[in-house]
C-alpha cells in the first residue's frame, strides 16, 4: 500500500480527501492526511467557519466552507471522511458524496452506527466504499479479528479494554478534564459515562454477526487485559461470539479479542510460544490511534476498493436511559453527551419500543411526555420526538 501511495505521490495523482468535521479529531485527520504521500486535502468544512479555515490551513486544503453538501457537488473528491458529531445530516451528506463519486470513511461512530446500512447500500449502488474508520476502536478490533480468524481460531469475545466509566458524568463535571485533552465537553461526556463504547461495540457486534450478552455488557474491573480469560464464560460464548470490556486494566486504551483453538498441536505450540496452554487465548492491542489511523482507512477505500469495517444487520443498539430523576417535559437535545441521559448496549427486540440515542441526538422538538427514574430506559411512549429521523 505504502508504494502504491509513494506511486501517487511521484505521478502527481493524489488521493483527493474532502473533510467535514474540524473539531479535535478533524484536525488531527487534516494533519495526518497532509503528512500521508499520495493523499491530498481538497477542501474542509464544519459548521463553524473560523473552525474550517484552520483545519484546512493544518491540511494544506485550498477551500473550505460551512456547506458540505456543495462541496461534495462542486468539488467532487475520491474519499469523504465524516468526522462530525452530526447524525442526520452527516447521512445526507455521505448520500450525497457516493452519489458524487466518493467513497466514505466514517469517522463519525454516531452516524455509522446509526444509518451506516442504509449509506452502505447507496454506496454498493454506485460502486463505491463505505467503512468505518481505521483508528476508532471497532476499526482496530476489526483487524485483529481478521488476524486472528486468518490463524483458524474460532472469535469468542471482541472487546474494549476502558481506562474510566462514570455513568452520572456531565458535562460540566468534565469541563475541566475537556479542557485539558482539547475537547468538547459533550464528547468528553459520552466517553466517560459509557455512549462511545456502547456505540463502538455495537458497530463491531452487528458487523461481524455477534451479540452482547442479554443483560448488557459486564465490564469486569481488572488490572491486566491477560486477565481478561479469567472473567468471562468464554465456554458459552463458544454458541455465540460475543461483545463486552474489561474496566481500568493495562494497558489502557486498547482492545482484545479473545480466540478458540482446540487443535493439540496448535495448542501445543502456542504454549511453546508463551499464550498459554489454552484452549481459549487472548490477542489485543495496547493502543488505537484515531486519526493516524485515519489514512489507512483512506486508501484501504481508494486503493482497494474494500472496507476495513462495513455495517451488517441491526442485531444490537444503543438506547437511550436517564441519568437522574427526569420529570414529564423535560427537553432532550445532544443526547449523546448529554447531562441528563447515557447510552447502554442492548440486543434488539420485535417491534421494540426502546428509543435508540442516536434517534434523539440532534432531532427537534423532543421531550419526555412522563416522569422517568433514574436508570429507566426511554421508549417510544413516554417519549416525544418532532421528527423522526428515518432515512428513506
Amino acid at each position: 500500500m505504502l508504494a502504491a501511495l509513494q506511486s501517487l505521490q511521484t505521478h502527481g495523482t493524489p488521493i483527493r480527501v474532502g473533510l467535514c468535521g474540524a473539531g479535535a479529531m478533524g484536525r488531527g485527520i487534516a494533519a495526518a492526511v497532509r503528512r500521508t504521500p499520495g493523499m491530498n486535502l481538497a477542501w474542509v468544512s464544519d459548521l463553524v467557519e473560523a473552525r474550517a479555515a484552520d483545519a484546512a490551513a493544518l491540511g494544506g486544503a485550498l477551500r473550505h466552507s460551512t456547506n458540505t453538501q456543495a462541496l461534495l457537488v462542486d468539488h467532487p473528491v475520491n474519499v469523504f471522511v465524516e468526522a462530525s458529531t452530526a447524525v442526520l445530516a452527516a447521512a445526507k451528506s455521505a448520500m450525497i458524496a457516493v452519489e458524487n463519486g466518493a467513497h466514505i470513511v466514517w469517522m463519525n461512530a454516531e452516524a455509522d452506527l446509526a444509518f451506516g446500512p442504509q449509506v452502505d447500500a447507496a454506496a454498493q449502488r454506485h460502486g463505491k466504499i463505505a467503512t468505518s474508520d481505521a483508528g476508532d476502536q471497532h476499526g482496530v478490533l476489526a483487524r485483529l479479528l481478521d488476524e486472528i480468524e486468518l490463524w483458524g481460531w474460532k472469535v469468542v469475545q471482541a472487546g474494549n479494554i476502558k481506562g474510566f466509566l462514570d455513568e452520572e458524568a456531565t458535562p460540566d463535571s468534565l469541563r475541566h478534564e475537556a479542557a485539558k485533552r482539547q475537547l468538547d465537553p459533550r464528547a468528553c461526556c459520552a466517553y466517560t459515562d459509557g455512549t462511545k463504547l456502547a456505540i463502538e461495540m455495537a458497530i463491531i457486534a452487528n458487523a461481524r454477526g455477534f451479540l452482547v450478552p442479554e443483560y448488557g455488557m459486564r465490564g469486569p474491573r481488572v488490572k491486566h487485559v491477560s486477565e481478561a480469560l479469567q472473567h468471562f464464560d468464554l465456554a458459552a460464548a463458544l454458541a455465540c461470539p460475543e461483545v463486552d470490556y474489561i474496566l481500568g486494566a493495562e494497558p489502557g486504551g486498547g482492545v482484545y479479542a479473545i480466540g478458540y483453538m482446540d487443535d493439540p498441536d496448535e495448542r501445543f505450540l502456542l504454549d511453546y510460544y508463551k499464550l498459554g496452554a489454552g484452549p481459549f487465548y487472548l490477542h489485543y492491542r495496547p493502543c488505537h490511534l484515531c486519526h493516524v489511523e485515519t489514512p489507512l482507512a483512506i486508501a484501504t477505500a481508494a486503493l482497494e476498493n474494500r472496507a476495513l469495517l462495513a455495517p451488517g444487520p441491526r442485531a444490537n443498539d444503543v438506547f437511550a436511559v436517564a441519568k437522574c430523576d427526569l420529570p414529564a417535559g423535560t427537553p432532550l437535545t445532544h443526547a449523546i453527551g448529554s447531562p441528563l441521559i447515557r447510552g447502554i448496549l442492548r440486543r434488539c427486540e420485535k417491534q421494540d419500543q426502546r428509543v435508540p440515542i442516536w434517534m434523539i441526538h440532534d432531532t427537534q422538538n423532543c421531550f419526555l411526555r412522563k416522569p422517568l427514574k433514574k436508570g429507566e430506559t426511554l421508549t417510544f411512549q413516554s417519549t416525544a420526538i418532532g421528527e423522526l429521523p428515518v432515512w428513506p
